[in-house]
C-alpha cells in the first residue's frame, strides 16, 4: 500500500524530478484533464470533489512517509490545483496553455492569501494552497474569456 500511496503522490515518480517537479506534476496533469473534461459537469464535479479528498489523505499520508511537511516530491497537490483551475473552462488548447501558466503563477508565487493555507496541519494544508492557487487561475481564465 505504501508504495501505491507513494507513486500516486509522486504523480507516478515526476516528483522525483531534481528539476521543477511541481511544474512537471501540474504537466502530468493535463493528459489526465483532457480525459475528465469529457465528463458531464455534475460527473467531473463529483470526480474533483472526491479527488481532493483523497488528494489530502494520499499528501498527509506520504508526509508521514518523508517525515518532511510538504515534500516537493508530493506533486498530487498540483494536479488537483490545476484540475480546479479548468472548472468550468471551454476546453481548447489555449485555454489549457493559459490555465497551466496562470496556475503556476499563483502556486509559485502565492499572493494573499494563498500562503496561509500552507499552514493548515496534514495532507490538507498540503493541498489546500494549491486549491487556492487554482481558484485565482480559475476566476482570470473566465475573466479572459468574457473579454475575448
Amino acid at each position: 500500500m505504501r508504495r501505491f500511496i507513494l507513486l500516486l503522490a509522486t504523480g507516478f515518480g515526476a516528483g522525483y524530478s531534481p528539476i521543477a517537479p511541481g511544474t512537471l506534476g501540474t504537466l502530468l496533469a493535463i493528459p489526465i484533464y483532457y480525459f475528465l473534461s469529457e465528463m458531464s459537469c455534475p460527473l467531473y464535479e463529483l470526480t474533483l470533489i472526491t479527488f481532493f479528498f483523497l488528494s489530502c489523505w494520499i499528501s498527509g499520508r506520504t508526509q508521514q512517509y518523508f517525515g518532511k511537511t510538504d515534500d516537493q516530491r508530493i506533486v498530487i497537490d498540483e494536479m488537483m490545483g490545476f484540475f480546479i483551475a479548468m472548472l468550468w473552462v471551454t476546453k481548447t488548447p489555449f485555454s489549457i496553455l493559459v490555465g497551466f501558466i496562470l496556475f503556476r503563477f499563483f502556486d509559485i508565487f502565492k499572493p494573499f492569501p494563498i500562503r496561509r493555507f500552507e499552514k493548515v496541519r496534514g495532507g490538507f494544508g498540503v493541498v489546500l494552497d494549491d486549491v487556492m492557487a487554482g481558484i485565482y487561475a480559475n476566476i482570470i481564465l473566465h475573466v479572459l474569456y468574457n473579454i475575448i
